[in-house]
């Protein structure tokens, strides 16, 4: 495909249900997928909703996600993301993926003691424990002391920044809120990846985007509702 298209993945799930450590859990059965191709300078001021938009929009009427007693968008920080939560589910809790957070953090960290193992996962080892405790203050003070000259620093600063209010973890989980995207990560490899990235593959986006929506009724367990929809349309035809 070309390089100036990116599939969209959007995954649903509940959890209602708890682990030992009255964590949450992901409920059995309850995870669906949608998703779509689109440019990736897909501008957020167009008039007609874009084809992920309208897909992330479908699947949520479905599920009835409007109607939860809560509701939580997890994403990776990607400005998209919350440009669609914010116009679709205003009233939902926002959070960053907490892995993608100590990731950047990690890379910070062998950018600046790349030459020293011992030194960098000291560094990121403490990063970590002040974002798990949510001492963000604390955080930002140890990056911007490197901002000014190391780019990954500065970036990561910046991201963090940015996206504080979706990084409070402890008050995330004494509410009892999923903070990790780990089943989007699964997704994007067993609903797209296993499918369309397979080598020497060529795809149309019409023929792509055909694939993917086959690919998710088929994991969501729509498959038959999938052939009995196609089969309705062909009949009104």
């Amino acid at each position: 495909m070309a390089q100036t298209r990116e599939v969209k993945l959007c995954t649903a799930w509940s959890a209602e249900t708890r682990d030992a450590q009255d964590r949450p859990v992901r409920d059995a059965g309850s995870v669906t997928y949608t998703a779509a191709i689109e440019s990736a300078a897909t501008a957020d001021t167009d008039q007609a909703p874009a084809a992920f938009t309208q897909r992330v929009l479908r699947e949520a009427s479905r599920r009835r996600f409007t109607q939860a007693e809560r509701m939580v968008v997890l994403g990776d920080g990607a400005p998209w993301i919350w440009s669609i939560a914010h116009e679709l589910f205003p009233r939902a809790v926002q959070i960053v993926d907490r892995f993608h957070v100590k990731q950047h953090l990690s890379e910070v960290s062998q950018a600046l003691y790349g030459g020293d193992l011992k030194t960098a996962q000291a560094w990121a080892q403490r990063r970590h424990q002040e974002f798990d405790r949510g001492r963000l203050a604390g955080l930002l003070r140890a990056l911007r002391r490197h901002a000014d000259r190391s780019d990954a620093a500065r970036k990561c600063l910046q991201y963090i920044h940015r996206n504080r209010h979706r990084l409070q973890y402890p008050n995330f989980e004494a509410r009892g809120l999923c903070t990790s995207t780990g089943v989007v990560e699964a997704g994007c490899k067993v609903a797209i990846g296993t499918r369309l990235k397979r080598a020497g593959m060529h795809w149309s986006t019409a023929g792509a985007n055909s694939i993917i929506a086959l690919r998710c009724c088929r994991l969501s367990g729509r498959f038959q509702d999938f052939w009995e929809r196609r089969n309705e349309r062909r009949k009104a035809a």
